[in-house]
């Protein structure tokens, strides 16, 4: 069964903290989780947090690559995650080797570079992004054909859900021009998934929006009774 999960998100125009009171108000026992913009001693605070707010199940974590092997198996124990996923080691350089232990649970997101298959495949599968793949689409449409063939033949672990605008933006790091938002204005901004075929979605879907939580919860429900997921 498909499970749609609103998310604590760090980048830099989101407020985790007030996301943290609203899930202790709201009651919520369960959330995904990108400490992506997190340092060690950050994303350590952060989960203190979350068990003061009663937080028992985060299933979804996005990993950065100076996550240790260790650090994984607490949010195993502490919050029994089930999937992770992670940037290309062309993005961020993996520092630990995952291929132990967590392997199958870690998940390739794609991003800015096309997929690389051989990677792919010594992990988990696909973390597949919609609103990278939508930006691909309209800007890059030699990779969207090249990621649609690889998204054929390998699993699809888990998806980020973001929003599309209308109008091109630099993205925070200055890296490229893209239609993709993490700051949602209407829920029709979420209807460029009417055109993925639902075998693009998977059993693990992580709303990756930095508006509240109480926003987030009124996408998982436009979502889930507007558009079938």
């Amino acid at each position: 069964m498909r499970k749609i999960l609103v998310s604590i998100t760090t980048t830099r125009g989101s407020d985790w903290r007030a996301k943290i009171k609203e899930i202790r108000k709201l009651g919520l026992k369960e959330v995904a989780l990108f400490p992506t913009c997190f340092k060690k001693e950050e994303r350590e605070k952060l989960y203190r947090l979350l068990q003061k707010a009663g937080i028992k199940n985060i299933p979804f974590v996005h990993i950065r690559n100076d996550m240790a092997p260790a650090e994984l198996d607490y949010l195993i124990e502490k919050f029994k995650a089930k999937v992770f996923n992670i940037h290309t080691n062309t993005e961020y350089p993996f520092i630990y080797d995952y291929s132990l232990k967590h392997r199958k649970m870690i998940f390739i997101e794609n991003v800015y570079d096309p997929f690389n298959e051989k990677e792919i495949r010594k992990f988990g599968g696909i973390c597949l992004d919609m609103t990278h793949l939508e930006d691909d689409r309209l800007l890059h449409p030699e990779k969207f054909r090249y990621n649609v063939g690889v998204l054929e033949r390998n699993k699809i672990g888990c998806n980020h859900l973001s929003c599309m605008q209308k109008v091109l933006r630099r993205d925070f790091e200055d890296v490229s021009w893209r239609y993709d938002s993490h700051v949602l204005v209407k829920l029709s901004q979420m209807d460029y998934l009417k055109k993925y075929p639902r075998k693009y979605f998977s059993d693990t879907v992580a709303i990756e929006l930095e508006n509240t939580i109480e926003t987030q919860l009124k996408v998982r429900n436009y979502l889930i009774k507007k558009m079938g997921l």
